[in-house]
């Protein structure tokens, strides 16, 4: 197992004793998607997956907050409907983008699911029960984490969903 950053998600994973693969790559071009982050890590593109935060009009059950994040295919599209029919809400939000950082700890391109600031309700696009694992990014730009679907479901305590555009 490479682990030449250490990140929070890196150090959460540790603590939990989950195995994992870090992969890394240079960001200096600002714009970059997620087919070229699949392709600058050597993965196929239905592996990786990027973190979205939104905030629901209602809390989950369960829940006393109203932000939730989903995990979706980087090539794929978010349905902000099916997302509010998959946590019970009437509707959902992104989160704005200069509340990221503060609420999660983490900058925009560089958000994981795994070690955010608080837990909040986690739900994954379905499509990533036929996966055997995972990539997500590690905590920052640059830095991706390759880890088992079933672990990142344990460590975030995760749901499937339907979350996006058909």
């Amino acid at each position: 197992m490479a682990k030449a950053i250490k990140t929070n998600v890196l150090r959460h994973l540790d603590a939990q004793k989950i195995p994992y693969e870090t992969r890394e790559y240079d960001v200096s071009d600002e714009n970059y998607d997620g087919k070229l982050v699949a392709d600058k890590v050597s993965l196929p593109a239905e592996m990786i997956y990027k973190t979205l935060v939104l905030t629901g009009d209602r809390s989950p059950v369960g829940s006393k907050s109203q932000y939730l994040v989903c995990v979706i295919p980087v090539e794929m599209e978010l349905n902000l409907k099916a997302v509010a029919r998959a946590t019970g809400n009437k509707s959902v939000a992104m989160l704005p983008q200069k509340d990221l950082l503060p609420l999660t700890g983490y900058l925009r391109g560089g958000c994981s699911p795994i070690g955010m600031k608080k837990a909040f309700p986690t739900f994954i696009q379905q499509d990533a029960k036929v996966l055997d694992r995972i990539s997500v990014s590690a905590g920052v730009r640059g830095c991706q984490v390759i880890l088992a679907v079933d672990a990142l479901v344990r460590c975030t305590g995760a749901k499937f969903a339907e979350l996006c555009r058909e």
